[in-house]
């Protein structure tokens, strides 16, 4: 047979090509997955403008110090240099801050933490503009920093607003009721850097009306734009925020005060001016995670059914308040976590100290209060002589129930479904005792422990997280659909931070429409705000808007059909890019019906209101909760103090399930950024200054350290209030994964383990 032939019937037996994914329920790559895989993906860091100046900061060596004097007149003279700006150069407002605004752009006469901004250069060379900073001489009298927040009640104020930020006092049920069992617990989390992917990069250029563009990697166009404006003491109008670069983000991707200098240093020299941060920048200058004091006090009954729940909580805010009055709200208020208790009585406080700043980090309070309370239900579960999970059943939540603050819950809370399905999945085989197996052990191959010095422990948690904002948040999102010549566009300003946003709008179009080519298109503060993209906001709210724009322009497309034929657009369906009537009588092609048409609509979408929390830290604060059960399992070298997670078998409440393949890369996500919570990632500070401000000092988790991560049940019970009635799939396991790690190290030693990343003493048991 010829090669010719050979082809020809290799061609025709060829099965057909499988069909590209499709709307809702598909697994849609990402539409950026390929450019970023390649490297081919244009970060903020890439960006150019023809006149290009670059720009550096001059950032406080001390923690605490009263500032007498600045001196730019060295730096100003030095070849090169087109711009030095300190406080005195703020023509607007000269506070900012994403929850409070209460952090100056440019300190002026007291530092309140290591790395606050001082002053900022424009040259016409990075390393001039580097050099520039360093020659602004700044003269200090060091100040004793506060640094213990327990110290902060008492201390000297710290700012002009005070120590202490806010202060929630729970009050639920009978102060005087009491169980026959009780267990107390002290519990320290510590400070976590959200560590993005890519540097902090961005690009200012003026504009021939007097004000500024600034192309950011920002997660949050609007606000900053907003505070920019404020700032450069310019309109809204004359700040413009292109959203370029995001290279994937758990928290607020940029520092505001990074951003501000910028802007300012582009209106003073009337030049482009791009600033980009080093690892060492983005340590000292944007938040942190809240380092947290968790005292508690469990009672239960006999047959350990909680009957109240004591508890005070302290959150380290840092210098500056930031979103920490958000933080203290959510912990307060999930302080007993997803279990029925009658009685309780939490006091919460978030108080400012010399500290580098905190603030939202995916799950902030949430993962906190989850480590301490899932750690009293252990030791709850050991003095009553249960087994854990058994003892945790006892006492979940279910719709119905209500919490603490005195909310019913009544989105789906399937949360005792969540832990059996966990409890009840097969374990993992046990390590081979022999030398091929040596990598498995706790250090891996370059580990100096013995197999016989290997326990291994199994542990459980159940976590919990809020959607979208809480008490009073007017969350809403606006986005507009537009079709020509078959094509649809989606413009909405909801930023793709990696959660697939765009992806999913894409799905959404797609599934309504039935027009395959959907294309989002870039995000900028001409477009209607859609607001941060945490805690799930953009499925539910920028999701809801999408959607509702697209059923507006089907009902434009299918109006004059229905009026053809005489009946309405309920009767018309559409499916696999055809629209057909139930009788069978009408059958075309979207493409034959789009013929010649333009059409567009815009839509919002704005979830039922909350409330605040009142003075008895009651109320409806939250739209909607998510809920996960995580089982641990671990080996702990018992005299080495090293862990290895083995495995980590998750339950999660999604609602429903959106995106099959994106939804498990978020969960695996979550959970293995929890095992660097759990283990390794902590930020020093001693006396206030950031010990190894870089990536080698901050150990995060390799890929050598995520272990199997087996998702054994995903509930799609869905939320009604939600559309497509998903919920936020990767804050909670981000919440769940540390408790459930920190219980298996119980389990396997024996030891409190009451502090988070645990570290190697805290594991070691002294008898083998």
């Amino acid at each position: 047979m010829s090669d010719e032939a050979a082809t020809a019937t290799t061609a025709a037996e060829a099965p057909p090509a499988e069909p590209l994914p499709h709307g809702l329920g598909a697994s849609l790559p990402h539409a950026d997955a390929r450019a970023k895989t390649e490297g081919t993906f244009p970060y903020a860091a890439d960006l150019w403008a023809e006149g290009l100046l670059w720009a550096a900061v001059l950032r406080s060596p001390h923690a605490h110090a009263r500032i007498l004097s600045i001196d730019t007149t060295h730096a100003r003279a030095m070849p090169g240099v087109r711009a030095v700006i300190t406080h005195e150069d703020v023509p607007g407002t000269s506070r900012h801050g994403r929850g409070t605004p209460d952090r100056p752009v440019f300190a002026s006469e007291v530092v309140r933490h290591h790395g606050e901004p001082l002053a900022a250069v424009a040259a016409d060379h990075p390393d001039t503009a580097r050099m520039a900073a360093a020659a602004v001489i700044v003269e200090y009298e060091p100040l004793d920093p506060i640094t213990d927040p327990e110290r902060a009640f008492e201390a000297e104020p710290l700012h002009p607003d005070g120590n202490l930020i806010r202060h929630i006092p729970l009050r639920h049920g009978d102060p005087d009721a009491a169980g026959e069992v009780v267990v107390e617990g002290l519990y320290r989390i510590g400070r976590q850097d959200p560590a993005p992917i890519g540097a902090e990069a961005g690009l200012a250029v003026p504009r021939p009306d007097g004000g500024v563009e600034l192309y950011l990697a920002s997660t949050d166009p609007h606000s900053d734009r907003n505070t920019a404006a404020a700032c450069f003491g310019l309109s809204a109008d004359q700040v413009k925020i292109v959203v370029t670069g995001v290279p994937g983000a758990t928290a607020d991707r940029e520092d505001q005060g990074f951003q501000l200098p910028l802007g300012l240093l582009a209106l003073k020299t009337g030049c482009p001016v791009k600033l980009t941060a080093s690892r060492e920048e983005s340590f000292l200058g944007h938040a942190h995670r809240h380092p947290t004091l968790l005292r508690y006090r469990h009672h239960a009954d006999a047959e350990g059914r909680l009957v109240k729940v004591e508890a005070q909580i302290l959150l380290d805010a840092g210098a500056y308040a930031d979103t920490s009055a958000d933080a203290l709200a959510a912990a307060v208020s999930f302080a007993c976590g997803p279990y029925v208790v009658p009685n309780a009585f939490i006091e919460g406080w978030a108080v400012r100290t010399n500290n580098p700043p905190s603030g939202h980090v995916r799950g902030e309070g949430a993962m906190q209060v989850c480590a301490a309370y899932e750690a009293q239900m252990d030791k709850l579960a050991k003095k009553l002589g249960l087994d854990p999970a058994e003892l945790r059943l006892r006492n979940v939540l279910a719709t119905g129930d209500v919490l603490p603050i005195g909310q019913t819950v009544t989105c789906p809370a399937p949360v005792a479904e969540l832990l059996t399905a966990v409890r009840d999945f097969p374990l993992p085989a046990l390590p081979k005792d022999g030398p091929e197996e040596d990598w498995l052990l706790p250090g891996g191959l370059e580990g100096a422990g013995e197999p016989g010095a290997v326990r291994r422990g199994v542990g459980y948690a159940l976590g919990m997280v809020h959607m979208l904002g809480a008490e009073g948040t007017d969350e809403v999102s606006t986005a507009t659909v537009r079709v020509h010549d078959g094509v649809a566009t989606v413009l909405c300003a909801a930023v793709e931070s990696g959660q697939g946003f765009t992806t999913l709008a894409r799905q959404i179009v797609q599934e309504t429409l039935g027009i395959d080519e959907v294309h989002v298109a870039p995000v900028d503060t001409d477009q209607p705000p859609a607001g941060p993209g945490c805690r799930g906001r953009h499925t539910w709210v920028s999701g809801g808007a999408v959607e509702r724009a697209a059923r507006m322009v089907r009902t434009q497309l299918l109006q004059p059909l229905a009026h053809k034929f005489g009946m309405s657009t309920e009767l018309l369906q559409i499916t696999d890019g055809k629209i057909t009537s139930y009788d069978g009588v009408l059958s075309t092609t979207v493409t034959e019906a789009l013929e010649g048409k333009e059409l567009w609509a815009t839509a919002q979408c704005r979830p039922h209101p909350t409330e605040p929390l009142d003075g008895a830290g009651q109320g409806d604060a939250f739209v909607g909760l998510a809920f996960c059960a995580i089982r641990a399992v671990v080996d702990v070298d018992v005299e080495l103090g090293s862990v290895r997670v083995v495995e980590l078998a998750v339950a999660q409440d999604v609602g429903r399930v959106l995106n099959p393949a994106q939804l498990v890369a978020r969960i695996e996500g979550g959970v293995t950024q929890g095992v660097g919570i759990a283990l390794t990632e902590n930020l020093r500070t001693p006396r206030g200054l950031i010990r190894h401000p870089d990536l080698t000092g901050y150990a995060l988790p390799t890929a050598l350290d995520a272990p199997d991560i087996r998702i054994v049940k995903l509930v799609e019970e869905r939320d009604v209030v939600a559309p497509f009635g998903a919920k936020p799939v990767s804050a909670v396991p981000v919440v769940t994964s540390p408790a459930a790690i920190a219980s298996a190290v119980r389990a396997a030693t024996g030891r409190p383990v009451n502090r988070l990343p645990i570290r190697p003493q805290a594991a070691v048991v002294n008898a083998r």
